[in-house]
């Protein structure tokens, strides 16, 4: 397929690279504070390829967060198609798989929560949260408690909770009470918690011999 007019040439991976490095500066410092000149120069490619890929800052960031948070959606579609415990447990697994490498992004999906709800970025963080997450979790804890797959006795609106704690407190605590604690927050260490509170969640919240069929 025929590139744009006017593409500079000798960028293939240049999207890429744009992408990557607007990651790595959008989580660590707040939207305002970043440029696209500031981007182009980490990627080391000409800021003109900001305009032809993505138009903007504000494009940039869009596209950066939505294929960030794509393959967590395709895996909230299977969880919905399925309904079962094992596309629920992929779906945690695929959350920290994805967020392992750029464990700060969460703390920016935080950050553009809190601001004004008129706020594009929050605008932007709403829809994405009623696209992914809040479907996932009607699912797992009102239509499961329908059928017997909570626990006897589980309020299918605490378990939410708990669910959404799982997912995002490990992101958000506290360099400090880590050190505290004694736990170094590295890929590896995010992968063992995914399976631990998978756990958490299949023998603790769910009620697996009661399982729909």
């Amino acid at each position: 397929m025929a590139g744009k007019a006017g593409r500079p040439s000798g960028e293939s991976d240049a999207r890429q690279r744009l992408l990557s490095e607007a990651k790595k500066l959008f989580v660590a410092l707040p939207y305002s504070k970043v440029s696209t000149r500031m981007i182009a120069a980490r990627a080391d490619v000409n800021v003109a390829l900001i305009r032809y890929y993505f138009e903007n800052k504000a494009g940039l960031y869009q596209t950066m967060m939505h294929e960030t948070m794509a393959p967590i959606e395709a895996q909230m579609k299977v969880v919905m198609d399925k309904g079962d415990f094992d596309s629920i447990g992929d779906f945690m697994r695929t959350y920290y798989r994805i967020m392992a490498p750029t464990p700060d992004m969460p703390k920016l999906m935080s950050r553009a929560m809190m601001l004004s709800p008129d706020d594009p970025q929050r605008q932007m963080m709403e829809q994405m949260v009623r696209n992914i997450a809040r479907p996932a979790t009607d699912m797992m804890f009102t239509k499961l408690q329908e059928n017997g797959s909570l626990n006897p006795g589980m309020d299918p609106e605490k378990a939410r909770m708990t669910f959404i704690s799982l997912m995002v407190f490990p992101f958000l605590i506290p360099p400090a009470m880590l050190e505290i604690h004694g736990i170094e927050m590295n890929e590896s260490y995010l992968y063992e918690l995914a399976e631990h509170n998978v756990k958490v969640l299949t023998q603790g919240i769910f009620n697996q011999k009661g399982e729909a069929q």
